[in-house]
């Protein structure tokens, strides 16, 4: 910008500056004079009593007021967008000018031994006056500059007429960027709200007709050709609800996403999309406590193991909002590590954020190499996100699962207690609980290492349990989309089948809280809310695109695919669960009693084994190493039948960490019992 440009901008700024002071001392007489006729109860007397001393009261007034409404800033806002923040610094000013005028008017005049000091109740008289006349002419002067906004919308097109489902704040910020675009091909005529205080009201004049059952006799009355659920905290059986009712009158809505979507966006129309079914499962927002987090990341060095791959990508944005010092994106795949490399350095560029993103292509199965970059970077904190996570393919290559999710592992733990990592969390999958699939008990067996490096360091390194991702490269919901636009047949394996299911989003939240409440060997596991079956979200994902099962879709049957479960345990036999500090995390304690004594030697065996892909000893070393995995091709018969719940476990009072390899951990933090209810972790 240049240096003309920033000075016109000045002048101006200080124009406006001007006229605002003179309009504020005309107030500042005009309060006064009306406070003085009010106490004197006549005009004429407030005339007489002012030539007789009284006009001092002309002098302190502006005297003391203006310098404090320059200190609160009413010169240099915006009034055209004046809201509840601007009224309150003008009842601020209200309120601390009348004290500075009180210790003028009875403790400085009465030494001046100056006639007629002003009485107690002029002074009430007079803040009074100020703050109704301040609050009015910036009313005035954002109802003035909102003028030529206003002509151009009654020039606009009317638009479809729209219907907007939630009354809220979110709600608000729609009508007002409808009304005030010229684009939007939008007009709202009503709003439908559950909340039955809100109902039979009116925002910014448009009526709240009743609740969302409203719906569809809005839509025949009135002709709505657009709906929008403006409710970005409301649950996913709210949304399922709203979306089944529009669906009935042949009407899609469009979406306001979660709140976390919003963040750091100004334009909320912008932000409309067609019902997704993340939307259908959202759950309560998160509570994260940024304040620890950013505590535990801020000047770090922070490196992400698969950082190219869907949750490694959404962990590396997440960290960079707390401004490590370094952000190391490690990764096998060289595209995907340019992608999400060059996208952060965009979301860098013009902020003040002064992190070095680090792009790092190297492969977790060569020791040696992963050896040279930590001893290179010296990482303080380490995310472990890169694995092999299809199931059915990892069934069918139990050498390239060992090698990657175990040996991988493995390599980088080692690089990490050679590097003095400070701390290192690795991202594992509720497929490691009482696992029937190679890539669930070599996930199992890579969580054990962690654990062991634990007890041998007396570090802070832990694992992080959840199940499926939507919208992860592994998730079923992109196998769906892609059937469906295929024209179908959706495969489902079996109609009874379920499974946990979190958004990117939610689960990288969660794992970063999980990472500052790690202390010692611990495995934490992220609250997933209900199963779903999946016969059921392919059915949503189907109306979602506009088509119908059986007429348009059809879903078929395929039979439960090799290592695959039924139902996805959240509990393993024997350990001990409990609540942290997060109510959306649990710890199991006593993970640590379960890390075999000959897992290192056993480890090197599945190693060599793997190297010479003998499937067969793959699997019977893995049953050695944990001993609860059920496998096909294995002989170690099942410990159970069914997913295990918690009311299957023993709950002790309190947490009960025991000392492992002859190292006893640091004293852990007490914290209350877990409460289940209905076998879910909520």
């Amino acid at each position: 910008m240049s240096m003309t440009m920033l000075s016109g901008q000045s002048a101006t700024r200080n124009v406006r500056i001007r006229y605002l002071l003179l309009i504020d001392l005309i107030l500042i007489w005009t309060s006064v004079a009306l406070a003085t006729a009010l106490r004197l109860e006549s005009f004429q007397d407030a005339w007489l009593y002012i030539l007789k001393g009284g006009f001092v009261l002309f002098i302190i007034a502006p005297l003391v007021r203006l310098p404090i409404y320059y200190s609160l800033n009413l010169y240099n806002r915006l009034w055209r967008y004046a809201g509840m923040d601007d009224l309150r610094s003008i009842l601020y000013a209200g309120v601390l000018a009348p004290f500075v005028i009180a210790y003028v008017n009875f403790a400085l005049l009465p030494r001046m031994e100056f006639p007629n000091s002003p009485s107690r109740s002029v002074w009430l008289l007079e803040a009074l006056g100020c703050v109704v006349l301040l609050a009015t002419s910036r009313l005035v002067l954002r109802i003035i500059r909102q003028r030529p906004k206003q002509k151009e919308v009654t020039t606009k097109k009317s638009g479809q007429p729209t219907l907007v489902v939630g009354a809220g704040d979110a709600g608000a910020m729609i009508l007002r960027e409808i009304r005030h675009s010229v684009d939007l091909d939008m007009s709202v005529v009503a709003f439908v709200d559950d909340d039955t205080n809100k109902q039979g009201s009116a925002l910014f004049g448009v009526p709240v007709l009743g609740s969302r059952y409203l719906i569809p006799e809005l839509v025949r009355q009135r002709g709505i050709k657009k709906v929008i659920i403006a409710m970005p905290t409301a649950p996913g059986k709210v949304i399922r609800e709203v979306v089944k009712i529009c669906e009935g009158v042949q009407v899609r809505p469009l979406i306001v996403p979660c709140l976390y979507a919003l963040v750091h966006d100004y334009s909320v129309v912008g932000k409309l999309r067609p019902v997704e079914i993340e939307d259908l499962l959202r759950r309560e927002p998160i509570a994260t406590n940024t304040e620890v987090v950013g505590k535990l990341l801020k000047n770090r060095r922070i490196l992400v193991t698969g950082g190219g791959g869907s949750i490694g990508r959404e962990l590396c944005r997440q960290v960079l909002q707390f401004e490590p010092a370094e952000l190391i994106i490690l990764g096998h795949g060289e595209n995907s590590v340019f992608e999400i490399e060059q996208e952060l350095r965009q979301r860098l560029h013009g902020t003040h954020i002064r992190t070095e993103v680090i792009p790092c292509i190297a492969d977790i199965r060569m020791p040696e190499r992963i050896l040279a970059v930590f001893r290179e970077y010296q990482p303080d904190i380490v995310f472990h996100a890169a694995a092999h996570k299809h199931v059915p393919l990892m069934e069918t290559n139990p050498s390239e699962a060992v090698t990657n999710n175990i040996l991988g592992t493995k390599n980088l733990l080692r690089a990490a207690l050679d590097a003095d990592v400070e701390r290192f969390v690795m991202i594992s999958s509720d497929k490691a609980v009482n696992p029937t699939s190679v890539m669930g008990v070599c996930k199992r067996v890579a969580e054990l290492l962690v654990l062991d490096a634990a007890q041998r360091s007396g570090k802070p390194y832990a694992a992080v349990r959840f199940g499926n991702v939507l919208g992860s490269r592994g998730s079923v919901v992109l196998t769906f989309k892609q059937q469906i636009a295929a024209g179908g047949p959706v495969t489902v394996t079996d109609p009874d089948i379920e499974r946990y299911f979190m958004t990117i989003s939610e689960a990288v939240q969660l794992l970063l809280q999980a990472a500052v409440l790690t202390q010692w060997s611990e495995i934490f596991m992220l609250d997933m809310g209900e199963p779903v079956r999946i016969l059921d979200l392919a059915r949503d994902l189907i109306r979602l695109s506009g088509l119908e099962v059986g007429r348009d879709i059809d879903i078929e049957f395929t039979g439960l695919r090799p290592g695959e479960k039924m139902y996805e345990d959240l509990f393993l036999l024997g350990e001990e669960y409990y609540t942290t500090e997060h109510p959306k995390i649990r710890i199991a304690a006593t993970a640590g009693q379960f890390v075999p004594i000959d897992l290192e030697k056993t480890v090197e065996t599945l190693a060599e084994v793997a190297q010479e892909g003998r499937s067969k000893e793959i699997r019977g070393l893995l049953c050695k190493l944990v001993p609860e995995y059920r496998s096909e091709s294995a002989s170690t018969p099942a410990l159970h039948t069914g997913p295990v719940r918690a009311e299957n476990l023993v709950r002790p009072e309190k947490v009960a960490i025991h000392s492992q390899n002859g190292k006893t951990p640091p004293a852990p933090v007490a914290v209350p019992l877990l409460a289940h209810s209905n076998g879910t972790t909520g």
